[in-house]
């Protein structure tokens, strides 16, 4: 089966339940069409580049999926629908990514600098 990984960026106003529970929507769509979620990342609330629909920053969220093409093509459009996801990208891959993905490697490395920085 194909795999992708489709990332939702929700409104900033949404408490992180709220967020949890739009990722457990998303997992349940792709379930219920004969696909799975392998990972899911929640990245947290990061500034945007520019504004989109009057939002400065978005939470943002990672699934890595295994399913048929039409269980994307469902997924996208429940996640159009949804007023609190203000963008979305879903991206076919070779394979997913083993461990922590890019996004939670870097947090990571910034909270190591910044307990280093506060220690000194």
């Amino acid at each position: 089966m194909p795999l992708y990984e489709h990332v939702f960026l929700a409104r900033q106003d949404l408490s992180q339940s709220q967020v949890d529970a739009l990722a457990a929507a998303a997992t349940e769509i792709v379930e219920s069409n004969e696909g799975k979620v392998l990972k899911t990342e929640t990245w947290g609330l990061k500034n945007l580049a520019y504004k989109i629909k009057r939002n400065r920053k978005a939470h943002f969220v990672m699934l890595n999926i295994e399913c048929p093409g039409d269980t994307v093509a469902e997924l996208e459009r429940q996640t159009q629908i949804n007023e609190d996801v203000i963008r979305y990208v879903t991206i076919k891959v070779e394979e997913h990514e083993a461990g922590p993905s890019v996004m939670m490697r870097k947090n990571d490395r910034d909270n190591r600098r910044r307990r280093e920085r506060e220690g000194n």
